[in-house]
């Protein structure tokens, strides 16, 4: 709904202006939110049981934000709309829709397309419809703060639930407040990570004897022991059972013999409040109670008006018992459990009556006319079922995959005949696999199986089943039955078998285990085997690509020239998918090639509007602009890849974002932020199952604590990265860690081990090692060795110019090198060395490395500043901090960088004037002059 009930209301029986019992805590908290005015966001989720007084709360909440001059928008979950996608979000903006049109562009398309505001349909973006709304409240809270508040919010649909997420995670310096509240003692899907909670606990005994004594009629001495008990705390059932007992004593005597569960025991007790009411009454509530969207708007019809349909006195009586509240936004039910009541303990005759009646009012609204049908249907009709498939496509569409998968599900259950009913299922299944509910697919799949012969139906059953499985890093599982798939589709199905397989072999890479990637490759030689013919209508393009993936995937240093070569014949315009040579291309260390195809695919994904679809790209483009030394890029990449992860319930792609984050910021001596982003990206996965996250996060906390220069503690952790026998924790990232490896045990005085450990690793490598994997070693080798040997495994790597694509190993490189040059007195042969890899550090940013090489050179009798250069103090700004920077001296506005970077305006204004100090500027104007000299910023003269 779009207004706040006031304080007390929302309970039947509670004075509306008296005192909450046993709340002062948290009262004050929340009161403290909005009064006195918030000068920076806030956001908050309140959790408690069913009628423990979170909408009380969040009530008086609202009054108090009124009352001290704050704006209030608030909507209150309904159970018949958690599948309609978006309809949380259109009641909790209905007051403010007319300031849509005022957002930038796309936004504005976004945000009104999902609101069903346009008279075309927009392909669904999550990401700008989330960017839209905060940019709408954003400006809002600059005419006066704003106060936002979620009732009920585990009844909100997902779509809208998500997008107030990343509200959330993304409010600032805005005068927001935003609070919602949830059933349960569980965080709600999508807020469970990082949000400050507020638990509502259940009233100790003394408070509720205090709220039993102001009741009209408290009850007393035995009855009271019963109603103490049986409420268990909880304020609503407290006041409810008093009144019932009120009303029939000898009840408190009947629940002493048979005590009842609370939550059943209120739907009864409310039922019985409801057998006093007329008729006329009792069909008005039951009527109000199925309709799945309150109050006058688009689409009311006669049963769907602000009252639907019907005259305040026939509701007069229900008022009159505090069972619903009647207003001008429509009729409220003063809680959940009074709508719910009334509606489960209503003959299923009544009920369905009820439905066909508002579906008869709803002929322009398809969707909606759909489920009141379904739902008024005992038998199968293949009528109804086929009006909720057509639903499915259209919610699809709004990007509403659980709403789509949910009308699958249930025109399945309307099939009269199974084999629709099985493909209906599989159907649905496939719409959830984005969800990332994997036990709903699973169950999906799993009922499809039952009721099916058909063995095409049987496959694709089980290749939503893989599909699911993946999408949520249960790689055992998914691998088993992807490989199943794979080898039982190679003869009728080859489209199936090698998606399956391709799929596979991206588990396969997660996993790391040796057991995965035979799977893989045994899989591989029996479709090859068999000749199975490439999937129909699939260009012989993608079909080669994938076929490199495979084998780049399970093995990337067996075969390589010869994948290489295929690869370069392909060209990104011939492809449909860009992403799958571009994953290969990365792990066979073409880097240049890799990120040429993988930008392709981001942009095609992007301009198609199916973002959810680029995670894997984006991770994939993420390690390659590491690679490059474009590691500004690669922040960039790594956080559009967390808000689709966010976005998509996608854990292992925020697991690879967060680790490469790791990379970066441990490579640039950021080590307290570097080892946060670590140990996010493994509680994200499960270590034992996701080996290459887990090795990734080993090395980014080594290059962090060599940065610290605590060389101990960097070698117990890149040890991490190969087993006791020295066997690799992962078969492709765990030998890219070998150099920083070696380089630790030096330090650590653990310099014979490490040659140990580097003899014994590479005799578990399987093929020949590419150019970078060659410069590492070289590197590993030369600061191993005796000093006397140690020149040939350097100079042998500097001499080939492939390792020039990897800039920071390079640098390295050249910095190891050097200092052992200048051990043995060749100060000037070091010189050019030490001024490369100085030049590498500087732009990259990698500070420790950066003061290693200064004093190198020092030590060369080469002049180094002490003082940092102050055009460097844009190194000292975050990576979001440095990309508003330079946007703003491109001359770009506020709000055409929040649209830009997917912020509000009013964070963009506030990361500008906590960066003018550092920059020692007074206002944008000056910014252009910082950009240029950083750029025009001059090397160290070794001459000098």
């Amino acid at each position: 709904m779009s207004e706040v009930i006031s304080p007390g209301a929302a309970w039947p029986g509670v004075p509306a202006r008296g005192p909450l019992v046993g709340r002062d805590v948290e009262l004050s908290l929340l009161r403290g939110l909005v009064d006195p005015i918030p000068v920076a966001s806030r956001v908050l989720v309140v959790l408690g049981d069913a009628g423990i007084g979170k909408s009380v709360l969040l009530a008086d909440m609202a009054h108090r934000a009124r009352s001290a001059g704050s704006r209030v928008l608030a909507v209150t979950g309904r159970e018949p709309e958690t599948n309609l996608p978006f309809a949380a979000l259109h009641q909790l903006l209905r007051p403010v829709v007319d300031s849509t049109v005022d957002l930038p562009a796309r936004q504005s398309k976004a945000l009104r397309g999902v609101l069903g505001l346009t008279s075309e349909p927009v392909p669904p973006d999550r990401l700008l419809t989330g960017i839209a709304a905060l940019t709408l409240l954003s400006e809002l809270s600059e005419g006066s703060p704003l106060l936002v508040t979620v009732d009920d919010a585990h009844l909100l649909d997902r779509s809208s639930l998500d997008v107030l997420s990343f509200v959330g995670r993304r409010l600032d310096a805005e005068r927001v407040v935003l609070v919602l509240g949830g059933r349960g003692p569980a965080p709600l899907p999508g807020l469970d990570s990082g949000f400050p909670e507020l638990r509502i606990e259940p009233l100790p005994t003394s408070d509720a004897n205090r709220l039993l004594d102001e009741q009209p009629h408290p009850p007393r001495g035995r009855a009271r022991g019963q109603v103490l008990a049986q409420a268990a705390g909880n304020p609503l059932a407290l006041i409810e059972l008093a009144q019932v007992i009120a009303a029939d004593p000898a009840a408190g005597r009947r629940w002493a013999a048979e005590p009842l569960p609370l939550s059943r025991k209120l739907a009864a007790v409310l039922a019985a409040r409801f057998a006093g009411l007329p008729e006329p009454t009792r069909a008005a509530l039951l009527l109000a109670a199925i309709a799945d969207r309150p109050g006058p708007g688009p689409g009311s019809g006669p049963a769907t008006g602000g009252t639907y349909g019907l005259v305040a006195d026939v509701l007069a009586p229900a008022e009159r018992l505090g069972l619903v509240k009647v207003n001008r936004s429509g009729l409220q039910f003063s809680h959940p459990l009074v709508r719910s009541a009334m509606y489960h303990t209503a003959p299923f005759a009544e009920r369905a009556a009820a439905h066909r009646r508002l579906a008869d009012a709803l002929a322009d609204q398809p969707d909606r006319r759909a489920w009141h049908l379904a739902a008024a249907a005992l038998e199968p009709d293949e009528r109804l079922a086929s009006l909720l498939e057509a639903t499915a496509a259209q919610a699809q569409r709004r990007d509403g995959a659980a709403a789509a998968a949910l009308a699958l599900e249930r025109a399945a259950e309307l099939s009269p005949d199974r084999e629709d009913q099985a493909r209906r299922l599989i159907s649905a299944a496939s719409v959830a696999v984005p969800t990332g509910q994997a036990d709903w697919v699973e169950d999906l799949a799993g009922r499809a199986l039952a009721i099916t012969a058909d063995p095409g139906l049987q496959i694709a059953a089980r290749r939503a089943v893989g599909w699911a499985l993946a999408w949520t890093s249960q790689h055992v599982a998914a691998l088993s039955v992807l490989i199943a798939v794979a080898e039982e589709a190679s003869a009728g199905r080859p489209d199936l078998a090698w998606g399956a397989l391709g799929t596979a072999t991206a588990v396969a890479y997660q996993s790391g285990t040796p057991a995965s990637r035979q799977a893989v490759a045994r899989t591989l030689d029996h479709l090859e085997r068999r000749g199975s013919p490439p999937p129909a209508g699939a260009p012989s393009a993608d079909l080669d690509a994938l076929q490199v993936w495979i084998r780049a995937g399970t093995n990337p240093f067996v075969g390589r020239n010869e994948l290489v070569s295929r690869l370069h014949r392909l060209t990104a315009a011939e492809l449909d998918d860009p992403s799958v040579p571009g994953a290969a291309a990365w792990l066979l260390d073409e880097p240049e090639l890799a990120v040429e195809l993988l930008q392709e695919a981001v942009h095609r994904l992007a301009s198609s509007g199916v973002r959810g679809a680029s995670g894997a790209a984006l991770s994939a483009l993420g390690w390659s602009y590491i690679d490059t030394g474009r590691w500004d890029d690669a922040l960039a990449v790594c956080a559009e890849a967390s808000d689709l992860a966010e976005a998509y319930q996608m854990d292992i792609v925020a697991a690879a974002a967060d680790v490469s984050v790791a990379t970066v910021l441990a490579g640039r001596a950021d080590s307290s932020a570097a080892r946060a982003h670590a140990a996010r990206a493994l509680a994200r996965i499960d270590p034992a199952q996701s080996r290459g996250v887990t090795a990734r996060a080993w090395h980014a906390l080594g290059i962090a604590a060599l940065a610290d220069g605590d060389h101990l503690v960097a070698y117990a952790q890149l040890r991490q990265l190969f087993y006791p026998d020295c066997s690799p924790l992962h078969y492709h990232v765990s030998y890219l860690g070998l150099a920083d490896l070696a380089a630790a045990a030096v330090r650590a005085g653990r310099q014979l081990e490490g040659r140990e450990i580097l003899d014994r690793a590479l005799r578990h490598l399987d093929g020949t090692p590419s150019p970078r994997l060659e410069q590492l070693l070289a590197r590993a080798y030369g600061l191993l060795a005796d000093p006397a040997s140690a020149e040939p495994h350097f100079d042998k790597a500097l001499c080939d110019p492939a390792g020039e694509c990897w800039p920071f190993e390079r640098a390295q490189l050249q910095l190891d090198y050097a200092e052992w040059m200048r051990r043995q007195r060749r100060i000037n042969e070091a010189k050019p060395l030490l001024m490369a890899a100085l030049d590498t550090f500087r732009r990259l940013r990698a500070r420790s490395w950066t003061q290693r090489a200064e004093t190198e050179l020092r030590a060369c009798g080469v002049a180094i500043p002490d003082a940092a250069d102050p055009a460097d103090a844009l190194s000292e700004l975050t990576p979001q901090q440095r990309q508003i920077i330079h946007l703003a001296s491109d001359g770009l506005t506020n709000r055409e960088i929040a649209d830009r970077l997917y912020l509000s305006p009013r964070t963009v204004g506030s990361h500008l004037y906590r960066s003018y100090p550092k920059l020692g500027v007074a206002g944008r104007h000056q910014l252009r002059d910082v950009i240029t000299r950083a750029a025009a910023r001059p090397a160290a003269d070794p001459d000098r």
